[in-house]
């Protein structure tokens, strides 16, 4: 198993990497780390309630200082993540300067259920933990039915404050975002992060999104591991004499999609972040996107069903879900 470490070319490379342009103007970078499960395990992650998550090996301070180390200069947070505060000494300690830094973060559906004041104090709290005056992108983690617009537009005054750059939504469904859209919003979401990989490829949502100018971040970018063994992917990454992660990670690229994998692992940093040095051939990227199930799209409708309630007064009902939503 080759071992991967960051030398000077490799942080070179993550330190001008990529950018994609918002509708903006602002410059993304193609690449970030991901602090989801980085250091802290939140209560009602998945794998936590179904008891398959061990404890944390390594602080979030050190595993983003190792993420910065190697380059990254992308950081995607969130209040759910319950690390930022580590996250900040990670970066205090760095002494990156803060305009060399694009950092993203997430309002939580607890806070979005609360309304404007709970949204206005949890951002204070991101932006003191972060040890930032403040933040590049921040998002509405999930379309809390009958708060997501609400919570938005408060998003939409703490912009104009100067305390948000740009803003944006996570796990929003086609029909949760012309919802939003359609509600007289100042500035229209400069992107949507959402699970995409070639084996959950919802192309008819990712090209509606797009043609209406909205860049899409990938999270679960890597599938957290679990396609590592996939034919497909293999054959390809040999052809290439690259990895499973760097074909995933590539095929993210190519399609213009920002791509933000995470590690605890610096060896796997680095991997997951050499991905701008080949290029897949049409008939490799057609392979890859024809991997996604219909069983792998009705597992989203369900999680979507599931999550845009998850934590609050109204968890585990059905109460102002969006029962009929783009899936594909």
């Amino acid at each position: 198993m080759t071992t991967f470490a960051a030398t000077e070319a490799s942080r070179a490379t993550l330190i001008n990497c990529p950018n994609i342009a918002l509708s903006d103007g602002v410059l993304h970078p193609a690449i970030g780390f991901g602090t989801y499960k980085v250091g802290f395990i939140p209560a009602s992650a998945s794998a936590a309630v179904a008891g398959e998550e061990s404890e944390p090996q390594r602080t979030a301070r050190e595993c983003v200082a190792d993420a910065l180390d190697c380059g990254y200069r992308f950081l995607e947070c969130a209040e759910f993540y319950g690390n930022e505060v580590e996250v900040g000494k990670a970066i205090a300690e760095s002494g990156i300067k803060r305009e060399d830094l694009f950092l993203c973060s997430k309002v939580w559906t607890t806070t979005i259920e609360k309304g404007p004041e709970a949204i206005r104090a949890q951002l204070e709290k991101t932006l003191s933990d972060l040890g930032t005056t403040y933040i590049d992108l921040y998002l509405i983690h999930w379309p809390v039915p009958g708060k997501h617009v609400e919570a938005y537009k408060t998003l939409e005054t703490l912009k104009k404050e100067g305390k948000i750059k740009g803003l944006g939504v996570s796990n929003y469904a086609l029909e949760d975002y012309l919802e939003l859209k359609e509600s007289s919003i100042e500035f229209p979401p400069l992107v949507n992060q959402i699970e995409i990989n070639p084996f959950l490829y919802r192309k008819n949502t990712i090209d509606a999104f797009l043609k209406d100018g909205v860049v899409l971040q990938s999270y679960r970018s890597l599938r957290d591991g679990k396609a590592m063994d996939d034919a497909t992917l293999l054959q390809i990454a040999e052809s290439h004499g690259k990895t499973v992660a760097q074909i995933l990670g590539r095929w993210c690229v190519q399609h213009g999609f920002v791509y933000m994998p995470k590690s605890v692992k610096k060896g796997r940093m680095v991997e997951n972040a050499l991905v701008f040095d080949f290029e897949l051939t049409s008939e490799e990227m057609e392979k890859l996107d024809s991997l996604t199930t219909q069983e792998n799209i009705q597992k989203y409708v369900d999680l979507y069903r599931k999550c845009v309630n998850r934590d609050t007064s109204k968890d585990g009902s059905m109460d102002g879900v969006k029962m009929a939503i783009t899936e594909d």
